[in-house]
């Protein structure tokens, strides 16, 4: 009982670490002279879809021509502004993006209230920017690596706290006179 009790809180500590912020994985990257920035005019082809499901919800490849928009206007959810700088063209991501950079807690069409969404990006175009010719891959063994020490961090701190909080429940459990930790 008290180790299902420090693995559930365990677990919910470790999820809070990432339940909002937004997740950018680089599922493509390539070398370029010119990287998205606001006030770009980009073109995006994406997938988009829920994450508590896998439910997809919207796609620009189904309907064969990218979104086009400015990046930093404020025409698009906050994850896709946040996410979708710094790209080059050919790059591919897949964004995380918790309800507080999506839709927050009202609905949208398919998307329930507090849904974090799963959207594949590809930038195919930067108004004024030319393509490279030829798309080479960019090394990025150093970002992965930064981002999971990152990520490490955290996941350790907050199994720490939960081993501590854990550790005072079952204290406070004891039955023995003064111990009344909680």
């Amino acid at each position: 009982m008290k180790s299902t009790l420090f693995f559930s809180l365990a677990a919910t500590a470790i999820g809070l670490v990432s339940a909002d912020e937004l997740k950018i994985d680089k599922t493509h990257s390539v070398e370029c002279e010119r990287r998205t920035q606001n006030g770009d005019n980009i073109h995006m082809h994406y997938h988009g879809s829920l994450a508590d499901s896998g439910k997809k919800f919207d796609a620009s490849y189904d309907r064969g021509r990218p979104l086009t928009f400015v990046l930093g206007s404020g025409r698009v959810i906050k994850g896709w502004e946040q996410g979708l700088l710094d790209m080059c063209i050919g790059d591919k991501r897949t964004l995380t993006i918790p309800p507080k950079l999506g839709y927050g807690q009202r609905a949208m069409g398919p998307i329930p209230a507090g849904s974090t969404l799963i959207f594949e990006t590809e930038l195919v175009g930067i108004d004024g920017v030319e393509p490279p010719e030829t798309i080479e891959p960019e090394v990025l063994v150093e970002e992965v690596k930064t981002e999971a020490e990152g990520v490490a961090e955290k996941v350790a701190s907050a199994a720490a706290e939960a081993a501590d909080a854990a550790k005072t429940m079952i204290a406070d459990t004891d039955d023995i006179e003064g111990h009344e930790e909680l």
